[in-house]
């Protein structure tokens, strides 16, 4: 009995204590898992309570790269222990950004171009911002209008300015007295402009030049421009390229005057003398061209490069009577690309650079005007370029113009650089070079806005 008792016994408390040893078990894995997850949480929690990292990618170096971590340290005190931003220098960013954005890992917030706007917006690559703009009261009235105008397409917003440009005639006072003219007297029409180049022009001996008053070409950057101060325009706005029309014709008949008035080869033989830009072998600023068109830039590289210049700045003469003030308005933009991990810190951030207290760090830091209709007194005062207001005066121009807001843009562009070098270069006649560049680039937006019907982008 006791042994079957025993032996039946013994069995049932077998079973009992792998019960138990399996409980137990479960019981220790669970404390553990308990603790992982408390553990894990705890991390989390530590983690969440810091600042939130945002990456902010912008092209900016030296002085404006400075001026550009100054404002990014301004932010980063304000916004202590909320976010912080770190500020990575990205060249070739209008190329870079949007491969970072078709390949899912883009940074929070960058820095780019006006001609990036629409190119990228129509390619779904940005977040637009218009509900944030109105929730943050935001609205063109706060902004010198054509700033606010380049960060629009398509009844939309996908950007804010920063670091606004304008452009005007700079002119060598020294070599205007040297030429017995007025040094504070700049011509105001395109025909006192031809007129005060030639007494500027100087060539030795044997003929060489070895002064110009003024090049079409130089310093190079604007060639696309020129019709405008002759009551030019480059397309319609929506369908219509219009590359060659009558007052576009007459600007590279002008361009080309002055390569048939000088030759081409001489042109060419002076030109070859031009030292870098950011050099003091620069055209103007080591006074071989006495007036040219430049940016509101320019007088930190001649700061830098011909400290002492006697120089001024005025708005560049049109070729037609009553159009004053005529000038290009470009900018720099900031903008949250599709695909951003922290969209709304990076707003608040994209906030603080378009506050008037952002905005003047950064433009104050480059020698720019503000893109911002208010500005603090201090501003004015302190600003360093002693023709700054014109440069802003000329953003606020019925007359100032920009480049189209099209997606073709960085074709047209192309094709005008290319056409206005065959003209000057004496190997075709405006109309027909301007023809053509019309031809292409009409085949070229009418493919554009094929593919944007297609999309639903654009409405017909």
């Amino acid at each position: 009995m006791c042994r079957q008792t025993n032996a039946q016994d013994g069995p049932g408390r077998s079973r009992d204590a792998a019960a138990f040893g399996r409980a137990a078990r479960q019981r220790r894995f669970g404390s553990l898992a308990l603790g992982l997850l408390l553990a894990l949480g705890a991390c989390s929690k530590e983690k969440t309570s810091g600042p939130v990292k945002i990456t902010y990618w912008e092209k900016w170096t030296k002085f404006e790269g400075q001026a550009c971590a100054d404002m990014v340290a301004a932010f980063n005190r304000k916004y202590a222990g909320r976010i912080e931003v770190e500020h990575i220098t990205v060249s070739q960013i209008e190329r870079k950004l949007l491969v970072a954005i078709a390949g899912g890992n883009p940074p929070d917030v960058a820095g780019s171009y006006a001609f990036c706007v629409c190119p990228y917006a129509d390619r779904n690559a940005l977040e637009p911002l218009d509900e944030r703009l109105k929730a943050a009261g935001i609205s063109r009235d706060d902004y010198v209008p054509a700033y606010w105008d380049l960060c629009e397409h398509r009844g939309k917003m996908w950007a804010l300015p920063t670091t606004p440009a304008t452009v005007a005639l700079h002119w060598n006072k020294r070599l205007f007295r040297e030429a017995g003219l007025d040094p504070e007297k700049p011509p105001k029409t395109i025909a006192e402009l031809d007129a005060l180049a030639e007494r500027l022009t100087k060539r030795d001996a044997a003929g060489n030049l070895t002064q110009v008053g003024f090049l079409p070409q130089e310093p190079g950057w604007w060639n696309w421009s020129w019709p405008f101060w002759f009551g030019g325009k480059l397309w319609n706005g929506s369908d219509t390229i219009t590359a060659d029309c009558p007052e576009n014709v007459r600007a590279f008949e002008w361009v080309q005057s002055y390569s048939k008035k000088y030759g081409v080869d001489d042109i060419r033989r002076f030109a070859s003398g031009f030292g870098n830009f950011s050099s003091p072998q620069n055209a103007f600023l080591s006074g071989k061209v006495a007036m040219e068109i430049q940016g509101v830039w320019m007088h930190n590289f001649i700061e830098m490069y011909a400290p002492g210049m006697e120089w001024g700045a005025a708005p560049f003469p049109s070729a037609v009577p009553g159009l004053e003030n005529v000038s290009t308005a470009d900018a720099d933009v900031i903008v949250i690309p599709r695909g951003s991990r922290h969209p709304e810190e990076a707003w608040e951030f994209i906030k603080f650079t378009n506050s008037q207290e952002g905005m003047e760090i950064l433009c104050m830091g480059q020698r720019k005007f503000s893109p911002l209709k208010r500005v603090s007194p201090g501003f004015w005062e302190k600003h360093p370029h002693p023709y700054i207001k014109l440069f802003r005066d000329l953003a606020e121009s019925p007359n100032v113009v920009s480049l189209a807001k099209t997606g073709v843009w960085r074709e047209y562009h192309r094709e005008l650089n290319n056409a206005f070098d065959r003209v000057r270069f004496l190997s075709a006649e405006p109309r027909e070079a301007l023809a053509e560049v019309r031809e292409r680039i009409q085949r070229s937006l009418d493919r554009e806005r094929r593919r944007l019907l297609a999309r639903g982008i654009l409405k017909d």
